[in-house]
Formats: structure tokens, sequence, C-alpha cells
């Protein structure tokens, strides 16, 4: 199944729901820091959309308020902006990896990861 395309308020939603597990919508918005804390209504409207891009579904309702769960997995989600990410590029992953090094956001510890998965993809 292919996975849904995720805005970025959708994307710290989801994250509420990875960390927590299973929240309210209520617990959602509370999860945001309060300086930059969405409107109830609009949390409200964006877990429906998730709720209909599959992204999401409600596990059970307590009084009159649904508990929601993620259906898709941080690692999916993830992996489909970094196609998305690279198409931009034509499928090109050098000019990412140039403003990853120039930015200092790749660590040697990152190039160190790197190098062990690349090996682990060899013996296969």
């Amino acid at each position: 199944m292919k996975q849904p395309k995720l805005a970025r308020l959708e994307l710290e939603i989801m994250e509420a729901l990875w960390t927590c597990g299973q929240a309210s919508i209520r617990e959602i918005q509370e999860s945001f820091p309060e300086k930059r804390r969405p409107a109830y209504t609009t949390i409200q409207t964006t877990v429906y959309r998730l709720e209909g891009k599959r992204a999401l579904r409600r596990v059970k309702k307590v009084g009159n308020f649904h508990i929601f769960e993620a259906l898709i997995s941080r690692d999916a989600a993830q992996g489909r902006l970094i196609d998305d990410l690279l198409a931009l590029f034509g499928g090109r992953t050098q000019p990412v990896m140039s403003r990853l090094i120039e930015s200092g956001k790749l660590t040697l510890e990152d190039v160190e990861e790197a190098r062990a998965m690349l090996r682990k993809l060899e013996q296969k």
C-alpha cells in the first residue's frame, strides 16, 4: 500500500501519536508547545483528514471524545518524505548530502552509521 503524503501539521500530529501511542484530539493539541499551539478545531479537522488518508484510526470512544492511534509507522512516513525530497533533485542524493555537510548537520557518527548500513547491504 502506498504511504499517504503528509503535510507539516499532519506530521506533527502523527509525531504526537507515535510518541504517546494513543491520544485524544485534546491530548494531541496539548502536545504542541504553548506558543505555537493550533486551535482545537484545527487539530480536529486535520485528525479527521488523516483518518481519511488512513494514516490513523479511532480505537475507542470515551465519553464524548475519541481516542486515535497511528496506522503508519514513523519510518514509513519519513521514507516517503525522503523519497519526495530526492525526487525534487531527480533522484540524486549528492545535492542533499552536500547541503548536510555544508550546514554541519551530518556528523561523523552519521557517516559511520551509514557505512555500517552499506556493509550490511553488501553482505546480502
